[in-house]
């Protein structure tokens, strides 16, 4: 052995002096340099191609150790460089380095010679450890062909080949007893050579494998019917030896007889049967690789449940046994209510622990043969096979209610959520997959319109309003086009100062069928289908305009109050969308006021609080519209640049001369003197109402008694002629319907 050592130190001297090299294949330059970066470490050559056609250029010119190769390329698939690899014998190891997640693509790499499958970008830290293994297992491999060469009829060289291979070798007697095995089967398995010697193979080889493996291991061919690649699991000698599930490893198994010719009388020889020589292959991680890969493919990452693809194979299989046997197949819609306020009020890492919190009360409402899968965000659907009755779904509901009616404990906080569930039932409800799913998530969506928090069950009269709603977002995709939609204005008015102060831009959509349509109408619609940004645009616009205008009428004072949703401020473009406005009609900054509405408090995001004291600072005005509905903490008003609070018109409306005392104003007021803001009251209707919040301290209004948001032609009149409001010894000026009335009361002189 000492020569053989000699020897093997010689070779992998002279294999050493050889350069590595490595061919990256990918068609992102960015990725390329950031292998070659990781890579570099490992003193290989590296030569780089950026697309498939050049990588099977380089192969057919030059000879590569290891190629890191794209699946998703601009010319020709990895795949097909990968078959063209295995048509043409190239000797070369691959890695698949990419983002596709395709299993199929991922498998067949692995099947097709694939060493190692590397999704990009997350573990590309792994590479430098995987190319080093397979460049040292190269060079192993080198070394023991050159070994072959010049030592061929060597019994040291050959026992040294089988002793240093990364297989296990063994040999069997005609009774399946172990005659020899190399010292393989202690690193793979634990077991040493001279345990194992006289020792049946079945020692080694997994229960349940024992019956399909006994062939393998009492092979008697030698030619190609013998077997090759048969998948077998061995066992290893202890349960702490290997991580790997079930304390197995998985082997790809070839065996071909062994015989021993015999010399007859002379003229004829016999060959007799002496027992069975086999390589073992470890395919362990590979096959976790495939498996892991599958379950990926099939399972949502967060909470493991099945994915929609899992949940549509498994139930197009119900709905074929309930074709086939009767019966009826159940398949429920669940979307949480409240989730987005605490995604966005607590982060979208609390909202994962969130979803992974319900997906397990939700598993503990399901039967044994249920499937419970998530469809993405905060929706899930639940398949229910081989319901007896309609009911049955009914329970599994009420039990789904309940559980999700307890907190969960979310960043140290309780919080709770409940769920909007819509049923289906097939056959009733539906012939195949697409229809129950959409007619359950119909369902689901008269739940979220009628209070949420409950389940409904499909009923056709539920499509005809789905069907309404589709049209209407059809027709709103094609209102901005149609220039359909138009502004009102309503004045908002100084009390002490008896004028108006400024003006809130009113949308509306003047629909071709229904008229003319107020926000709450579209709104909420636009702001679901991604329309809501290019509403906000040309409102920005079409307000900003109004006003230079009414500046060159001599109106210089006056200020533009713009609606703009809290999703705006979810966008990073949201302040250069709102300043050039403001440039384009020479308007100055504090001429232009948004309203928001309360909830944006409750989203304590650091971007959108940048981003409201960016347009503080350029000196446009930040109003809380509806303040006082929500609940929000005081200390989020205390983070947000906030310069104006409208008190909510329902606070409003309770006052009246036999109810002049309401807490929640009087709080709001001294809030907004707290904080050094100003204050507005929304829906004021009455002379008592506008008597005793002036009272209390509040001096901008606005509402009907003064007037209803007019159209621009109408607005402007009403600027121009001026309106006072309590002028000593004058009636009151409001407006209604467009025309000026005067109200003759106690109230003007008692005030």
């Amino acid at each position: 052995m000492h020569r053989v050592s000699s020897v093997l130190r010689k070779s992998l001297a002279e294999t050493l002096v050889k350069p590595e090299r490595l061919l990256i294949v990918d068609d992102e330059n960015r990725i390329r340099s950031s292998i070659r970066l990781l890579l570099n470490g490992l003193g290989a050559e590296i030569v780089e191609c950026e697309n498939g056609c050049d990588a099977i250029s380089a192969l057919e010119n030059q000879d590569f150790d290891v190629v890191l190769l794209d699946i998703n390329l601009p010319d020709i698939s990895g795949l097909e460089v990968m078959e063209w690899i295995f048509s043409n014998k190239v000797h070369v190891s691959v890695i698949f380095v990419s983002a596709d997640d395709c299993i199929d693509s991922a498998i067949l790499a692995l099947r097709r010679g694939a060493v190692e499958y590397v999704r990009k970008p997350n573990e590309l830290e792994d590479l430098p450890h995987k190319v080093e293994s397979i460049l040292y297992r190269r060079r192993l491999e080198r070394s023991n062909a050159q070994m072959m060469m010049r030592l061929e009829q060597s019994e040291y060289l050959h026992r040294f080949l089988v002793e240093s291979s990364p297989d296990l070798i063994y040999t069997l007697d005609h009774k399946g007893h172990f005659t020899y095995i190399n010292n393989r089967v202690e690193s793979l398995l634990g077991f040493t050579s001279d345990e194992l010697i006289g020792s049946a193979y079945s020692t080694i080889v997994h229960e349940d494998d024992l019956e399909r493996a006994c062939y393998a291991f009492n092979e008697r061919r030698r030619d190609t019917r013998a077997v090759a690649n048969l998948e077998v699991r061995l066992k290893c000698k202890n349960k702490t030896f290997r991580h790997f599930e079930h304390n197995l490893v998985v082997s790809m198994l070839s065996a071909t007889a062994i015989y021993e010719e015999m010399s007859g009388d002379g003229l004829q020889s016999a060959n007799s049967y002496v027992g069975t020589y086999g390589v073992a292959r470890d395919i362990t991680e590979r096959k976790i690789a495939e498996e892991t890969i599958s379950f990926q493919a099939f399972h949502d990452q967060l909470t493991h449940l099945p994915n929609q693809r899992l949940f549509k194979d498994r139930l197009e299989m119900a709905i074929n046994q309930v074709k086939r046997h009767g019966g009826m197949v159940g398949v429920m819609f669940i979307d949480l209510d409240r989730f987005k306020m605490v995604n966005d009020t607590y982060g979208h890492s609390s909202g994962d622990e969130l979803l992974k919190g319900v997906a397990l009360r939700l598993r503990l409402c399901m039967r044994a043969g249920d499937t419970l899968a998530r469809k993405g965000g905060d929706e899930f659907t639940v398949l229910l096979p081989d319901m007896v009755k309609t009911e049955d779904a009914t329970v599994i509901a009420e039990k789904i209610i309940k559980e999700l009616g307890a907190p969960f404990k979310i960043a140290g906080q309780l919080v709770h959520i409940s769920a909007s569930i819509g049923i289906s039932i097939l056959p009733r409800d539906g012939e195949n997959a697409d229809i129950v799913m959409k007619n359950a998530d119909i369902a689901m969506y008269k739940v979220k319109a009628t209070g949420k928090n409950g389940f409904k069950y499909f009923v056709p009269a539920m499509n005809e309003s789905s069907r309404e709603r589709i049209n209407l977002e059809h027709d709103l995709r094609q209102a901005l086009y149609n220039s359909e939609f138009l502004l009102h204005y309503q004045p908002q008015v100084s009390v002490s100062k008896n004028e108006i102060v400024g003006m809130e831009a009113l949308i509306r959509w003047n629909h071709p069928t229904h008229g003319l349509m107020n926000p709450g109408g579209f709104i909420e619609l636009a702001e679901e289908t991604g329309l809501i940004g290019a509403i906000t645009d040309w409102t920005l616009g079409e307000a900003c305009r109004q006003l230079a205008d009414w500046r060159e009428k001599g109106l210089t004072s006056l200020r533009m109050a713009v609606n703009v949703s809290p999703q705006e401020f979810d966008r990073n473009d949201i302040i250069e969308r709102i300043l050039p406005h403001l440039a384009q009609n020479l308007l100055p900054a504090d001429s232009l006021e948004i309203e928001i509405t309360e909830n944006i408090l409750l989203r304590e995001v650091p971007s959108v609080i940048s981003k409201m004291r960016i347009l503080r600072s350029q000196g446009i005005a930040i109003a809380i519209d509806d303040f006082g509905t929500c609940y929000s903490s005081l200390n989020y008003l205390r983070l947000f640049p906030v310069s104006t609070i409208k008190i909510d018109q329902s606070f409003v409306r309770d006052l009246n001369e036999d109810n002049r005392v309401s807490p929640v104003i009087q709080a709001i007021i001294g809030i907004a003197r707290g904080y050094g803001m100003n204050l507005l009251a929304e829906g004021v209707e009455t002379e008592s109402q506008l008597k005793i919040l002036r009272e209390l301290g509040c001096d901008e209004m606005q509402g009907f008694i003064f007037s209803k948001a007019l159209p621009a032609a109408d607005a402007e009149r009403l600027l121009l002629s001026g309106l006072s409001v309590n002028t000593p010894g004058m009636p009151t000026v409001h407006i209604r319907d467009g025309k000026l009335n005067y109200i003759t009361s106690a109230f003007e002189h008692s005030v």
